[in-house]
């Protein structure tokens, strides 16, 4: 479970509806009938878990309690195809002995099983190798619980949606689509997602908290069909936590279906070094190779290209980075992070300048730092840091006049492959999108390829757009990058 973004459905039973196209998928979990039928609260079993590992000899402990619900509807050509409800509910240990650390999980959370549990979690501690660095945050540090309610994280709307509500909107994201334009002549289908959740986190210093959080997705791919039986897809999504700001069905239908019928007759440039603009969900790719290098986790390894370079120019003097997870109602919002430590806007580079990592507490210690408030975790492992909610601050250019001037250019609509090596820099994907000429977008092109270095990149940003725009926890606007190698025929 990462503390930001939701959390994980654990499958245990299922029964399949009869037809021969409906699948209605019900899963859960004994426990979470025993939990439900002994009334006991999320923050309540944390509590427990600490009282017992306490109880079985650890010096320090936290447990985390994530329960949630979720659905998704699927669609296709008009038809439902999968209706699945599932629901979870899990617990993760940490117990701290003179330094020697051990991270479990469970589901069987009965009282026997749990004081067992905790137990044996305690024993793992105690043959685990020592580290001098391991330890709860300072009491000092720890956030207020209280902060959730102001920050949007739980739509009760959400929770209230039908199924034949949930139906309706994905039917007319896919009808969009294909009223958009005869050359859409399939689709991959549409699937409206939600999730209803709480976390709550206690640990053997004091800390108590716990928040619910809603969370609401509707996404569609479209495809065309291009010549010698070439299939274009475009796909298209909605991500909030809120169900008021989730985009118009059709709206996301329509615009699925445009950007699979841009890709018709895409071809490949001559390998060329122009100017390269990055649509802002494209942008936000850059944003997160940034962020995983920016953190203490990478810094203490040895394994990010940012090391050394704390309060000197990193980027272009257009470009400031923030990681702000006190914004109401986004995907990465949270009042404490994973280790119970208050949360707070952390800039990681301004105006040009790199300022800074993300730390949680012991990547803080190994190397003499201070957290951030920026640890996240699962059931199932340790703390470690990480971004929250990431946003490349927008500029004054609107998206036309970032285009305008480029004689000849790549406008990336979407990128391939994991090309980017965070301990140099060295960035090279497979990439689509149009080509640029005389400030216009001229035709689509596939099958090419950009390279550079991301610290050149971010150096070479000469025009940012106004057009901010939110994907999940991460939002950019449109970028330009004075010249990259864009390799093709």
């Amino acid at each position: 479970m990462d503390l930001r973004q939701g959390w994980p459905v654990r499958p245990r039973r299922r029964r399949h509806a009869d037809g021969p196209r409906l699948r209605h998928h019900r899963w859960g979990h004994e426990a979470v009938t025993a939990r439900a039928a002994e009334g006991i609260s999320a923050l309540d079993l944390a509590r427990r878990a600490v009282q017992l590992a306490r109880r079985a000899g650890a010096e320090q402990c936290d447990a985390i309690v994530v329960t949630g619900s979720e659905s998704t509807v699927a669609v296709r050509l008009g038809e439902v195809e999968k209706l699945i409800e599932a629901g979870s509910l899990g617990l993760g240990l940490r117990v701290i002995i003179g330094g020697r650390t051990a991270v479990c999980s469970t589901s069987d959370l009965t009282p026997a099983a749990l004081e067992q549990f905790a137990a044996e979690t305690v024993e793992l501690a105690a043959i685990s190798a020592p580290d001098e660095f391991a330890g709860l945050p300072d009491p000092s540090l720890f956030g207020r619980p209280a902060d959730a309610a102001a920050l949007g994280l739980y739509d009760e709307r959400i929770e209230a949606l039908s199924t034949d509500e949930k139906i309706r909107l994905a039917l007319a994201a896919e009808a969009a689509a294909f009223a958009a334009d005869p050359r859409i002549t399939n689709t991959d289908g549409a699937s409206l997602s939600t999730h209803v959740g709480e976390v709550a986190l206690v640990n053997s210093l004091g800390f108590e908290g716990s928040y619910p959080a809603t969370s609401i997705s509707l996404a569609v791919e479209a495809i065309a069909d291009d010549a010698e039986g070439k299939k274009r897809n475009g796909y298209w999504f909605s991500a909030e936590r809120s169900l008021s700001r989730l985009g118009d069905p059709e709206e996301v239908g329509r615009t699925a279906a445009r950007r699979a019928v841009d890709q018709l007759g895409a071809r490949k440039p001559a390998t060329t070094r122009v100017p390269v603009v990055f649509e802002p969900m494209m942008a936000i790719s850059l944003l997160r190779h940034l962020a995983g290098c920016a953190t203490g986790d990478a810094l203490y390894r040895g394994a990010t290209f940012l090391a050394g370079r704390e309060g000197q120019p990193l980027a272009s003097p257009l470009v400031t980075i923030v990681d702000d997870p006190r914004l109401p109602g986004r995907f990465g919002t949270r009042p404490f992070d994973g280790e119970g430590v208050a949360t707070r806007r952390n800039v990681l580079v301004e105006t040009g300048t790199f300022r800074g990592f993300l730390f949680d507490c012991y990547t803080a210690r190994r190397l003499g730092r201070t957290t951030t408030g920026s640890a996240s975790r699962s059931l199932e492992s340790a703390p470690s840091p990480s971004s929250s909610n990431l946003v490349l601050e927008p500029g004054s250019l609107a998206p036309g006049e970032i285009l305008a001037g480029i004689p000849e250019g790549l406008y990336v609509t979407a990128l391939m492959g994991a090309g980017f090596n965070p301990a140099t820099g060295d960035y090279s994907r497979g990439a689509a999108g149009f080509w640029i000429e005389n400030g216009q977008l001229s035709y689509p092109v596939t099958e090419v390829n950009v390279s550079g270095n991301l610290a050149a990149m971010l150096a070479d940003i000469d025009g940012v757009g106004s057009d901010l725009t939110w994907f999940g926890s991460a939002a950019a606007p449109t970028v330009r990058i004075r010249e990259m190698t864009v390799s093709g025929r």
